[in-house]
C-alpha cells in the first residue's frame, strides 16, 4: 500500500482496528520527531483513500464506540471521546500518570464499557509507566501497575468465565498473562507465556486470532535491515507457525485482523521513528502500511466497539 504517502503520517503509525467489514482506522501517534500532536486516520479498501483527523495531543489508541462517529481515544494523558463528523474533542478522564513525569499514554484495548491500556515512559528507560483499568460501570480509573516502561500489545481472553489479560511490556521481550478481576480492580501476577529476551526485535502490537489459539505480535527491529517481520505464536507450545515480512520496512508496531471481500486481512503498521537519513534511504518502506492475507478463517469475526 501507498498508504500513508506524507512523511507526517509515516512517523509513527500504530494501533489498527476494523471498524467496519473492508474498513480500518489507525492512530499517527506523532507527525516528527518533535511534533506534540497526532491523528486519528480511517482507511477504506474499496476507494484505497485514508481519512486522516488531526488530534489535539499524540495518540496511543483509538476504538469506535457504538455512538455513531464516535471514538474513544487515549491521547497524551487522557482518555476522550472524539467524534469524526463535528471533530469535537471531550476528555472524560484526565491527569492519568499524574505522578510521574515524562510519560503518556500508548497501547490498550476495548472490554465491553471497559478500557485496558498502559502508558510509555518517553526515554524508554525507567519503570515508571502505569498499566489502567478504566472501569466503565462507575467511570472509575484504577491503576493496576506502576512499574512498566513501554506499554504495548494487549489482548483478552475469556476461559470458562475468567478473563485473563495477555500483556507485553516491550523491554522486558516477553508476552506476560494476567487474571484480571475487574470487580475488585486487581491482577494476579504475571506467568511468563512468551520469552523472545534472545530476539533481536521488539515486539510491540498484538492481536490475538479468532479461536484464540495464537497471538499476532508485531516486532520492531530498531536497526536498518531488508524487512520487518510479523509473527504469529501458538500459545499453548509458544511455537512461531508463521512470518509475515515487510520489505525494507524493519520497524513493524501493530498488527490488526480486518474483514474484507469475504476474506480475513492482516494489516501491519510500520514506522519510520528513531531511524537515521541513511537508515531511511535504505528502508524505504518504513512508515507504510501493508496488507496480506492472514490464512485465517474470518467466521464470524467481529472485533468489540466500546460501549459508550
Amino acid at each position: 500500500m501507498n498508504t500513508p504517502d506524507s512523511d507526517a503520517l509515516r512517523f509513527l503509525p500504530e494501533g489498527p482496528y476494523q471498524i467496519a467489514p473492508g474498513a480500518f482506522s489507525w492512530v499517527g501517534i506523532q507527525h516528527g520527531a518533535d511534533a506534540t500532536h497526532g491523528s486519528l486516520n480511517r482507511y477504506d479498501f474499496d476507494s484505497g483513500k485514508n481519512v486522516s483527523q488531526d488530534l489535539p495531543g499524540r495518540p496511543g489508541f483509538a476504538f469506535p464506540c457504538e455512538t455513531a462517529n464516535r471514538f474513544v481515544v487515549g491521547c497524551e494523558r487522557s482518555l476522550g471521546f472524539f467524534d469524526i463528523a463535528t471533530e469535537q474533542w471531550e476528555p472524560f478522564c484526565e491527569n492519568i500518570d499524574h505522578d510521574v513525569t515524562n510519560t503518556i499514554i500508548n497501547d490498550g484495548l476495548a472490554y465491553e464499557d471497559n478500557l485496558i491500556f498502559g502508558t510509555k515512559d518517553l526515554e524508554f528507560a525507567t519503570k515508571k509507566a502505569g498499566l489502567y483499568l478504566y472501569r466503565g460501570r462507575d467511570k472509575k480509573l484504577i491503576r493496576l501497575r506502576d512499574d512498566q516502561i513501554c506499554s504495548n500489545g494487549k489482548a483478552i481472553v475469556l476461559d470458562g468465565g475468567q478473563l485473563s489479560l495477555l500483556d507485553i511490556d516491550s523491554p522486558t521481550r516477553q508476552v506476560v498473562r494476567y487474571g484480571v478481576d475487574l470487580d475488585n480492580g486487581t491482577l494476579t501476577e504475571p506467568d511468563v507465556v512468551l520469552d523472545l529476551t534472545s530476539d533481536p526485535a521488539v515486539p510491540d502490537g498484538a492481536i490475538l486470532t479468532p479461536d484464540g489459539s495464537g497471538l499476532i505480535i508485531a516486532m520492531f527491529l530498531p536497526q536498518s535491515a531488508a524487512f520487518g517481520e510479523t509473527r504469529l505464536y501458538d500459545l499453548a507450545s509458544g511455537e512461531c507457525r508463521k512470518v509475515w515480512r515487510t520489505p525494507l520496512s524493519p520497524q513493524n508496531t501493530c498488527p490488526a485482523l480486518v474483514e474484507h471481500a469475504g476474506t480475513l486481512k492482516l494489516v501491519i503498521t510500520t514506522a519510520v521513528e528513531n531511524m537515521s537519513a541513511d537508515d531511511r534511504a535504505v528502508c524505504s518502506n518504513a512508515g507504510r502500511l501493508f496488507v496480506a492475507d492472514s490464512g485465517l478463517d474470518v467466521g464470524d469475526w467481529s472485533p468489540p466497539v466500546f460501549q459508550a
